[in-house]
Formats: structure tokens, sequence, C-alpha cells
């Protein structure tokens, strides 16, 4: 947290001296308070409504769903009123996910602008009254009382209270605010009262502004752009081929009425129907085994983003630390008093309820040792004066002798008894490490004697160490990102063994990546923002973990947004990913199941590559070697259901994670598949060949054989793909097996018995089995080399 010098860096539109001037002792007179209203707008996060139907139209304004409206007003002109349906249905699947995704985002709106939603006492024409916090202005002057919430930035002009800032800042430690001191919206009081004047209101708050950020954030999904590649190196291949077909069709002086069911064949076997489909179940399957592991998506994208996740920015209060104070070391200054005799005595000089985390943590500490019977017993106690910065009790001891008790800051014990040369170089030791450090005296009064320090802090989780080292055998880099301060943050990450510099906010490289420093502190939730799109400028995918309205900014913007279980509901809703187990252990099982989804989808979407290539390129030597259109757009849209539809059961398929971080090389894909489509192309052409030329087929006869040989290949293309070993190294999974079977068999029904087209006899079925099968061992082999050689994740 800043200190007051630095206060002016986070608070704009402060009051101005006219405004000052016109509040006086008596406050802001109506009229004045209502021109400050016009002037700087309500003291609330501002809206924009756009109407429901308007952003569900914008989804379908994309080159994916452009692609899949295509097909469906194709299908609809070629008559297969089914196969139209189930496009779009998966076109509405895919639109309805983006508005979810969308209305996640304002959720987290949603629930920023209720913190702003409050009541509160304000002073107007010399009478107190309490008024909405949205009507306030800068210069009002306003009450703060024992457990309300500030209601807008607000400079202290009297009094002082504790201010739990936590979930704001990040800072686990509460924060005493005295005049000039500057109280940020959103804060809890936990102790005191204070009068002060607004200084900033809205989204010119410190809050407001995190809300601003979070409805600004954006990040375009890798999957996104996945689907995208894809789509436009088939459409370029695709077209070339359609247009070429056109041009030869026009050239052997076929008629517009055989030409246009050709094109439309052509273009049906062009379009990846399925592919987004595929990326949404794949997701959908993965979050439901990360449910059983306690990890909920928010954001299905989330989990493909998990695999290409390469760094984990992770906030330190209640993400790597417990968030809550406890006692990190005990320092005696006498050797007449041990450890656990200070901890007792600085527990009788604490209160028995309130929310003072001090006297908590102290009571929690005194009440695990086993209590001395000849303490002393209280007498009177007096509670924590933020004027003198100590708490005091009056004890008997065992002979009845009257005993004073004092703990408080250092400094206002060294006012009222010497600290030795020791006690001075522990205190300074506990201030290096970031520690908050208290004295305890005891004595008479006048004759105090300090007996001991006590330092505090927010220890870390106890599997804190473990994840990171686990992180990094998974080839992701953690940085600390935090509020706190250099030193506490320095020992925070020590502790967890987070090793390297530490940088301050001040401090921030404009194009920084995350192996400049390990540490980040004193940050503030536009620096986590800033920080999150300057690593993702650098080609890192970010995952951002987190637990406070302070982090929210960020974990909209990080790829994979994860919010602990212990996160505000302003942090679940922005992030794509919530715990709801203690711990941190669902981070790792969230990324090997990212990954393990990842490998299904990218050997899903080779596959694609080289059948809908394959497919499309046949069409035309097809043309080209009988003169006639070797598969009709029923037979087409048939085999697009076995090949796009039957293979989606790939989502629930075995898969092994990589060790590494996981990206999509497009480029590389492509190449992989060129190879790889090159022989499914000659297997093709071959087995046309020896149904026109050697069994002297019939274009009918030619059509039906297409259709099975496609059936067929395509099915074998899947199964030689989904295995980057060898095809006998892993059994699919029974999901797959069943839907491909099913497929299979039913379609080789439909051969045999003649669909829209001639019969093919029992021998030539058998036979194209067989070859297949000497294909896949083939392009087996194939696939092999090309792996070995290009990289494809």
């Amino acid at each position: 947290m800043p200190d007051d010098a630095d206060a002016g860096v986070m608070v704009s539109g402060a009051v101005t001296a006219p405004a000052a001037a016109a509040r006086g002792d008596d406050g802001l007179s109506s009229a004045e308070a209502a021109r400050q209203l016009a002037e700087f707008g309500p003291n609330a996060v501002a809206e924009q409504h756009v109407h429901p139907a308007v952003r569900m139209l914008h989804h379908f304004w994309s080159p994916v769903p452009w692609m899949l409206e295509a097909t469906v007003a194709l299908q609809v002109a070629s008559g297969e009123r089914l196969e139209a349906t189930i496009v779009a249905a998966l076109l509405m699947v895919n639109v309805a996910l983006a508005s979810f995704q969308e209305n996640r985002a304002d959720a987290a709106l949603a629930l920023l602008r209720q913190r702003l939603y409050l009541k509160t006492r304000v002073k107007r024409d010399g009478a107190w009254g309490e008024r909405a916090a949205a009507e306030l202005v800068p210069g009002d002057l306003v009450q703060l009382a024992l457990g309300g919430v500030v209601p807008a930035d607000i400079r202290l002009l009297s009094g002082s209270v504790l201010l739990d800032q936590s979930m704001l800042t990040g800072e686990s430690i509460p924060a005493e605010m005295g005049p000039t001191g500057i109280a940020y919206a959103g804060a809890l009081v936990r102790r005191g009262e204070a009068i002060g004047e607004v200084v900033a209101t809205g989204t010119r708050t410190y809050f407001g502004r995190a809300a601003e950020l979070v409805r600004i954030a954006h990040i375009e999904s890798s999957e996104q752009r996945a689907v995208f590649g894809v789509v436009r190196n088939l459409t370029i291949v695709n077209f070339a081929i359609v247009v070429g077909m056109v041009a030869y069709a026009h050239t052997i002086a076929m008629t517009a009425s055989q030409i246009i069911p050709l094109v439309l064949t052509a273009l049906l076997a062009a379009v990846p129907v399925a592919l987004p489909a595929t990326f949404t179940l794949a997701a959908t399957l993965g979050a439901r085994t990360l449910a059983l592991k306690g990890v909920l998506l928010t954001r299905l994208t989330a989990l493909h983003e998990a695999a290409m996740t390469d760094v984990l920015c992770a906030d330190k209060t209640g993400t790597l630390t417990e968030n809550a104070l406890a006692i990190a070391a005990v320092r005696p200054t006498t050797a007449r008093y041990g450890e656990a005799e200070i901890v007792a005595f600085a527990a009788l000089a604490s209160s028995r309820d309130g929310g003072d985390p001090i006297d908590a943590a102290i009571r929690d500490a005194a009440g695990r040792h086993r209590q001395d019977p000849y303490l002393p017993t209280v007498q009177r106690f007096m509670p924590f004066d933020p004027a003198r910065k100590t708490a005091e009790a009056v004890a008997l001891d065992a002979s009845g002798k009257e005993l004073l008790i004092v703990k408080g800051a250092p400094a206002a014990i060294a006012a009222l008894t010497p600290m030795t040369s020791e006690a001075s170089a522990a205190l300074e030791g506990f201030a290096a490490a970031g520690y908050r450090t208290i004295a305890v005296a005891t004595g008479s009064h006048g004759r105090l004697q300090l007996i001991g320090l006590i330092a505090f802090s927010d220890p870390p989780r106890s599997d804190s160490r473990s994840l990171l080292a686990e992180l990094r055998s998974l080839g992701v880099r953690t940085v600390m990102v935090s509020g706190d301060s250099a030193a506490t943050a320095a020992t925070v990450a020590r502790g967890i063994g987070l090793d390297g510099p530490v940088c301050l906010a001040d401090n921030i490289p404009e194009n920084g990546g995350p192996e400049d420093y390990a540490v980040y502190a004193g940050v503030f939730p536009q620096d986590k923002f800033r920080l999150v799109k300057s690593f993702q400028q650098r080609g890192h995918a970010v995952a951002m973990c987190g637990d406070g309205a302070n982090d929210a900014p960020a974990l909209r913007q990080a790829q994979m947004g994860i919010a602990v279980s212990t996160a505000t509901d302003v942090a679940k809703a922005a992030a794509g990913i919530v715990l709801t187990e203690p711990g941190l252990g669902g981070i790792v099982a969230c990324i090997a199941e990212g990954r393990a989804g990842f490998q299904r989808i990218l050997t899903y979407t080779l596959s694609l590559l080289v059948n809908k290539c394959a497919t499309i390129i046949v069409l035309g030597f097809g043309l080209i070697m009988t003169g006639h259109a070797v598969l009709t757009p029923l037979l087409q849209a048939t085999s697009m259901l076995a090949s796009d539809f039957v293979t989606m059961a790939r989502a629930a398929d075995r898969a092994t994670p990589s060790g590494h971080p996981n990206t999509w090389r497009i480029r590389n894909l492509t190449f992989a598949a060129l190879p790889l489509g090159v022989f499914k192309v000659a297997y093709y052409i071959a087995v046309l060949a020896a149904g026109w030329f050697v069994l002297g087929f019939d274009p009918g006869h030619m059509q039906t054989l297409t259709f099975l040989m496609m059936v067929l290949g395509g099915q074998a293309t899947v199964y030689v793909l989904r295995e980057r070993g060898r095809i006998w190294h892993s059994c699919p999974a029974w999901p797959m097996l069943v839907a491909s079977g099913s497929a299979v068999i039913l379609l080789t029904i439909f051969a045999l018995a003649g669909f829209s087209t001639p019969s093919l006899p029992p021998s030539i079925v058998a036979s194209l089995f067989g070859i297949t099968l000497v294909y896949a061992l083939g392009l087996d082999a194939i696939k092999g080399l090309v792996l070995s050689h290009i990289r494809i994740d």
C-alpha cells in the first residue's frame, strides 16, 4: 500500500480548491453537490446497455460462422434439410458459447458495481444524513464507522480507522489510517471511526478503475485463431480446386444442371462443419473430468488455453499464502521470559473479541500452548489507542502485585522503556524480512521493561513450494505479482522456492518478459493488468491466479484466469477457472487435462486437413478420369456425417499430455498434412482407377465405390493419426470405437444394398476393406517419418 506521499498518484479527480471552499465545515451545499454530480457523474461504474439481439447477431459475423452459414444455405438448396438443421444447430452452439463468455464479463462488472451500491452518512447543508453512495461527489464530508464499507476514495480529516484492504490491494495486514491518509473505495472498516473528504468517485476511484479494466479486458483465444487458420488454409486450397473443376467441366461441355451438383458436392466436402463443435465438446468433457477434481470451468476455452500456458502470474495474498495473519517469529529481549511467556503476556493485553487480526493471531498462538497456572489475572483492559499506538492491561500476579502489560508499535514502546541494541537489530531484521512487528513490555507504571518482539506475517500455503516445483517440471514459469512491499513479497518468495530479482511497480519495464523478474511488488490492479498484457505481447500464454477484486482485471485479461477457493465473487466472475477446494493442486490438474485435450483436437485437426483436402482433390481427379461427378451431394453429406460428426467421439479418446506447453503451429500442421494427404490421394486414385479401367464400372457404380472408399479411408485416417506412435501402441476409448464402428457397419450396408446409387458386390466391398487396411499401415509408416521431422505442437 502506498504511503501518503504516493496517494496523489492513485487518486484522480481530487477535490478542487473551489469545491473545498464551497464545502466549509458544514459540508457541501445541495447546489454545489448538484453541480459536482453533473461534472463528475454518479459514484458508480458506468454501464453500456446493448440490446441482447444486437449482441447475439454480432456472434454470427465472423469467418467461421460465415462458413457454417454458407453450408446451411447450400444444404437447403440441395434439399438436404436434415443436414442443414444439424449444421444450424452446431452454429447456434458456437454462438451460445461465445455469448456465455461475454456474459461472464458482465457478471464480473455487476459484482463490482454492487460494491458501490451502498448507503453512507454524508454532511450536506450543515446536517448529517444518510444518502446513497452513488450520490457522493468530490468534496463531500462522510463518516466511516466500524463494519462499514468505504464508499469512495476518501482522504481522512479526523479520527483513525483500521482498514482491511486485502481484497483491493493484496496486502494481508490491515492498514492503520489516520488524518491525511487515503481510504480506498471497497475497503472494510475493521476498527475505529473517522470523518473524511471524498476525493474521487465512480471510475476515478482505485476500485472503479479496476472495474473499468475488467470491462475493456479482452484476449483472442488461441482456439479461435486455430479454427480461423485451419478454415483459411482449407478455403484457399479448396477454392482453387473448385474453380479448376468448374473450368474443366465447362471445357468438356457439361451442362449447368450437371455442374451445379458437382460444385455443391465439392463445397460440402470443403467446409469443416464439425470443427468448432469438436473443440467445444472436447472442452466440455474435460470440464466434467476437472469438476470431479475440484476445478470448475466458467469459460470452456480456458481449458484449451491451459494447454498453451507457459507463464503463471500468481498473486501472493490468499493465493500463495493463507491470507491469515500469524506469528512468524518471537524474539525475547530478556533472559527472564521465553517465547511462550511473551506470547501469553501479549494475549493478556489483547481484546477478547472484535476484528483486530493481530490480537486474533496472538490469541490463537497463545491458545496452542499450555497455559501457565501462575499467569497474571487481568483486572482492567484498555483497547488499542490509535493515537498512542498501544494497548494496555492491568493484571495481578501470583503474589497479588499489580502488573502493567503494554503492547504496541515498537516506536511507541521505545518511548516508554529503553530498547537495547540487540532489540534494535532484531527489529531491523524483521523489517528487512517484511514482517510487521509489535513490542511487548511489562512492569509497573513508570518502570516498564521490554520483554520481547513479536513478528507477524501471512504464512505461505503448505502446498505452494511443491506446486511451483511441479509447474517448473511442466515448463511453466511462475512469477509472483503482489501489492505488498518488496521485503514482504521477497520473504514469501524465498519461502516457497521462488528465486530471482524483485521489481517494484515504478520500475516495471514496458516490454518486459517473465524471465526478467521473479517477483513484482507494490503493484496495483492496473499494473497487474499491464503486466499480463506485456507478457502476452512477448508471445507468452499467461495464467493469472488470484483471489481479490484487485486481481479481477488481470484475471479477465489472462488466457487462463484462475480464482482460488477463497476468492471474492468479483474474482470468480472474472476468471475462467475456479478452484473449489483449498490449495492449488487444481492448477496442475487443469494444465494436464488441457494438454491431453489439446492432443485430441490437434490430431483431429490433422486428420481433418488430410481428409478434406484429399476428398476434394479426388473429386477433381474423378471428374477428369470419368467425365462425370463421382459423388452426389446426398452421398457427400452422408459421408460427411461419418467423417466429421462420428469422429467427434475422439473428444473422449485417450490421450497422453505433453511435458511442455503446447502451441498451435498451423503452418507446420499444414506441412505435415501434405505428405499424408498425397499418400491418401494416391490410394483414392488407385481405387477409382481400378473401378473405372479394370472393373469397368459405370458412373453410378463409381459413385457408390467412391462413397464407401471415402468412408473407410476417412475412418482409417482417423485411427492412424489419433496416435503419435504406431497405430497399435494404444487402444482407442470405447465411445470412439462404438461410434465409428457403428457408422462403418451402417454405411457398408448402404453400399451393399444400394443407397440412392447402385449396390456393390460383396466381393468388391471385402476387397475394399482389405485395401484400406494396407493403406492404413502405409499411412502409419509415413506418419512416423513426418512427425519425426516436423513438430506440430
